[in-house]
């Protein structure tokens, strides 16, 4: 009986490490973010604003919809011009908030007027563990706005 519980035991085991491995497998790394933000901008420049808003705005479209990583658009105004969710196109983002109170489009567009690209530390709802999660946002300026990709810490 001893002898089952050890091996019950070790496939609980096994399973939970590939469960997490599972897991961080499903989430976008800092490379694959910045990646997907030169890739935006290269259609940004290449297709124009509206047709690369409407590439970043379809969830099907999986060059800007990976897992966890999707872009992000911002005119220079802090409104709100591609985002996984579609209640946000189109509104001034501003003064809005994160999970601690910190002004996030704001610091955002801060890193873009003055060093044209970086990285934004904040808290964010996580789409696949709907949970409050720490996250990590590469933004980069093209023309008058700014296109980013986060990733989950």
């Amino acid at each position: 009986m001893r002898r089952i519980s050890l091996q019950a035991f070790a496939l609980f085991i096994t399973l939970s490490f590939f469960n997490i491995a599972a897991f961080a497998d499903d989430r976008g790394t800092a490379d694959q973010a910045i990646a997907m933000v030169k890739k935006a901008i290269a259609n940004f420049k290449v297709n124009g604003k509206e047709k690369a808003l409407s590439d970043f705005n379809d969830p099907s479209n999986k060059q800007f919809h990976d897992r966890d990583l999707y872009v992000i658009a911002f005119d220079m105004e802090g409104t709100m011009l591609a985002s996984a969710n579609p209640k946000l196109i189109g509104k001034p983002m501003m003064d809005f908030k994160d999970g601690d109170g910190k002004l996030l489009t704001k610091e955002m567009l801060q890193i873009a007027k003055t060093k044209g690209s970086g990285w934004v530390e904040y808290k964010w709802p996580n789409p696949i563990t709907r949970t409050l999660d720490q996250k990590s946002t590469y933004i980069e300026k093209i023309d008058n706005y700014f296109l980013g990709v986060g990733i989950y810490k």
